[in-house]
């Protein structure tokens, strides 16, 4: 199989025998362990485009990819805080400054009053923080990848667990990689076409 890549320059372009351009290859594991066992194997030989696909969350496997930790947790914190501060100035300036009124003989700017609305505000905007930076991080809406093609991959959300290397990796080598993959356990090993 190895035989059927030829390679074109001056960019590393991989492509079948066929022509078409190879995304990356892909290997399929057995169990949460050795996926994650795998996933440790990839991350020491220096890959740094690849991932993994499971049907459930494997623990432990984000430090056995060598993941670090994301800006969404410090965004939604910041504008969390911010649309909660954000919340309270309108509030104050409202009662105590544009339309000020007396009510139950409090004064005009008396802040307990604006908690239920600060806090409600500042939720409101981690919320949308977070479910805005997850789209953006993980890239979705998705609606083509190339592993959509493959019979195997779309087993994923059932009893699959994968591990694709893009061949956009510095380290991608289709005889190398295959090579990782095989010694790292892999029950299938397939080319993945764009």
């Amino acid at each position: 199989m190895m035989g059927l890549l030829t390679r074109s320059a001056p960019r590393t372009v991989y492509k079948t025998e066929a022509g078409e351009v190879v995304y990356g290859m892909m290997a399929e594991f057995a169990t949460p362990a050795e996926i994650s066992h795998a996933a440790e194997k990839v991350r020491d030989a220096g890959h740094s485009r690849w991932d993994v696909y499971a049907p459930f969350p494997i623990h432990g496997i984000d430090e056995a990819m060598g993941f670090k930790h994301t800006p969404i947790a410090l965004a939604c914190a910041l504008i969390g805080l911010t649309g909660a501060g954000l919340g309270f100035l309108l509030q104050w300036w409202v009662t105590g400054q544009a339309y000020p009124m007396v009510v139950q003989g409090k004064p005009f700017t008396a802040w307990e009053s604006f908690i239920p609305i600060t806090f409600e505000l500042g939720i409101l905007f981690t919320a949308f923080t977070a479910l805005g930076g997850m789209l953006a991080f993980n890239k979705l809406p998705m609606f083509y990848h190339p592993l959509f093609k493959k019979e195997r991959f779309l087993r994923v959300s059932d009893d699959r667990m994968i591990i694709c290397i893009e061949a956009a990796d510095p380290k991608f080598d289709p005889t190398k990689t295959r090579e990782l993959l095989e010694s790292a356990g892999a029950t299938s090993i397939e080319l993945v076409e764009e």
